[in-house]
């Protein structure tokens, strides 16, 4: 029997704040919707949440784990449930979401830094966003993660 934990993918993301405490967000390129996200993406088998929070942030950014500081790390994990139009398709496993340990990182370097043409890119665009309004600005499954997000960091925002 299956845990109700094996139903959703192991994953990571950073909520990356600037100088002036606004957040990264990219524009996916595989959607085309108007949505933007922050960086996150799964684990790999055995990685530690904080070495996949920085291999994504990398992967999908450019941005090199010197560039960034930690700040905090959400206290539980994060889940959200995919449509059911989209179980099955997206991963190689039919989870039924996914369950998140998030990171809060300032960003310690320039724009110049952030090079979303990367050897896989995510992003067809990217830019700095006011925290509170990240919820509006994501894929509607995914409006009350960024609502816990948000409120988890609250305090540092």
């Amino acid at each position: 029997m299956m845990d109700e934990g094996d139903l959703y993918r192991p994953a990571v993301g950073v909520m990356l704040i600037s100088h002036a405490g606004k957040v990264w967000v990219g524009q996916r390129l595989d959607s085309t919707l108007e949505a933007w996200q922050m960086p996150q993406g799964g684990l790999d088998p055995g990685e530690e949440p904080l070495a996949g929070a920085l291999r994504e942030l990398e992967e999908e950014t450019g941005i090199r784990p010197d560039l960034v500081e930690i700040i905090t790390r959400a206290r539980e994990e994060l889940t959200y449930d995919l449509p059911e139009d989209l179980v099955g398709k997206i991963w190689k496993k039919p989870w039924r979401g996914q369950r998140q340990t998030w990171f809060l990182a300032r960003f310690l370097g320039q724009d110049e830094d952030i090079d979303i043409a990367t050897p896989h890119p995510e992003f067809r665009a990217w830019k700095w966003a006011e925290p509170a309004e990240l919820p509006a600005m994501i894929v509607p499954f995914k409006k009350k993660l960024y609502e816990d997000i948000v409120e988890a960091f609250s305090e540092w925002l």
